[in-house]
């Protein structure tokens, strides 16, 4: 039997949620749906790139040997003059090998025939008829020529199972002839959120005049779910009644991850988390040492592991932030699932109120040279804008209630690309 716990630091709740969750299945997709996706397999070369020693210039395939003649001693250049047997655009293969005082007109790209070891650049020649060309300029003797295998020999190692594929990765899976790839199942991800007093965007009488408040959660989850690269399943809004409320939570079924938002209090009418127990969930933890955010609770309900997450528009997307994008990124094959730290000097003077872990929202810029974080605004937890405005979150350990300016704290910038494997936080 599972124990629950509570008062977890946030790390240590990270840490229990990604240990219960673990890479999809993998799937083949066309590589021109891959982007974005997690290789499933190692990758080893099935050939050389480039298959063939080809010219790096438009110019002339010459021998060193005909071209280092031009050169006297005293450093002067005497022009040498080769006849042209014949033309190598790219996509054709030469016919001839040169011999002494032959060359080859060729372009970008195109094989280097046989006897020639080096290109001559268009600019250092002069065409002197049909047939002739002289060299001005001898500095590229034994140059310019893309060696068989310098990219990618064959059997080598070229990706390795979990790289992210971006477009670079592609290329280099088109050199190799990869119409398709394998790659990790893209996670699917049910989104719910809780409570009578809100309500779809689209209802705007009844938002402007108050009787009802436009559930953003809604939005914002959805929208970072599918940022992170899930596929999201909204459920809706579930009005503070059990039986909508279960049948809601019946088309998670197939999902991946369900995410809550709301419900997790432990008033009369925030029933999502008695539902949850009631119908077998098997919780892990609930509530934790943060703020925003504290009310958040982890387990399995019905076979599918749940995060629920506290209703303030703020607390939703910070948490979301910590333990549901991490979450998906280890369902989508990701080893590190964490966005990292980078330490930033305050910018003013910040005092906090409760002995807990707080994730302040902060404007970065860069002042006297040091990367400075100044606050969004009020901290709130249901001042969205502040998060719209937010750069970064910045980290303040739990026993830390003044914070001077010109102190150095971490901040886990919102668009860092690099992830790590631990939670920074």
């Amino acid at each position: 039997m599972n124990v629950l716990r509570t008062r977890l630091r946030p790390a240590e709740a990270a840490d229990i949620v990604l240990g219960a969750v673990s890479a999809l299945p993998a799937e083949r997709v066309p590589l021109g749906q891959a982007l974005g996706r997690v290789l499933a397999e190692t990758v080893q070369s099935p050939i050389d790139v480039p298959r063939w020693d080809n010219s790096a210039m438009d110019g002339y395939a010459v021998r060193s040997e005909d071209i280092e003649a031009a050169e006297r001693r005293d450093g002067t250049v005497s022009p040498v003059e080769l006849r042209i047997v014949e033309d190598v655009p790219a996509g054709m293969f030469p016919t001839r090998t040169l011999g002494p005082g032959e060359c080859a007109r060729i372009f970008t790209g195109a094989p280097i025939p046989q006897g020639a070891d080096g290109v001559i650049r268009q600019e250092d020649t002069t065409r002197l008829g049909a047939g002739t060309v002289r060299i001005d300029d001898p500095r590229d003797a034994g140059r310019n020529v893309r060696r068989r295998g310098e990219d990618i020999p064959t059997g080598s190692v070229v990706l390795e199972s979990g790289t992210e594929l971006g477009p670079a990765q592609l290329g280099v899976l088109a050199s190799l002839a990869y119409p398709e790839v394998a790659v990790f199942r893209r996670p699917r991800i049910a989104l719910l959120s809780t409570g009578d007093e809100l309500t779809d965007p689209s209802d705007r009488d009844a938002i402007l005049t108050g009787r009802k408040v436009s559930s953003s959660n809604s939005y914002t989850m959805v929208a970072m779910a599918q940022a992170a690269g899930a596929e999201a399943i909204d459920l809706g809004i579930a009005r503070d009644d059990p039986a909508d409320i279960l049948a809601r939570l019946e088309r998670a079924a197939d999902a991946d991850l369900l995410v809550t938002s709301g419900g997790m209090s432990v008033g009369e009418h925030d029933h999502l988390r008695t539902l949850l127990q009631e119908g077998g969930a098997e919780p892990l933890f609930w509530r934790l040492r943060m703020r925003p955010g504290a009310p958040v609770g982890f387990g399995r309900y019905a076979g599918v592991p749940w995060i629920g997450l506290p209703g303030n528009p703020v607390s939703t997307m910070v948490t979301f932030e910590l333990f549901v994008r991490p979450a998906i990124r280890r369902l989508m094959g990701h080893s590190a699932p964490f966005r990292r730290t980078t330490p930033v000097r305050v910018g003013e003077r910040i005092t906090t109120q409760a002995t807990l872990q707080h994730f302040l929202r902060v404007r970065l810029t860069v002042e006297d040279g040091a990367l400075t974080a100044r606050l969004t605004g009020p901290q709130g937890s249901g001042i969205l804008s502040s998060m719209a405005r937010a750069d970064a979150l910045m980290i303040v350990p739990e026993d830390r209630q003044e914070i001077p300016p010109g102190d150095t704290l971490p901040a886990m910038l919102l668009n860092e690309p690099v992830h790590i494997s631990l939670a920074p936080y």
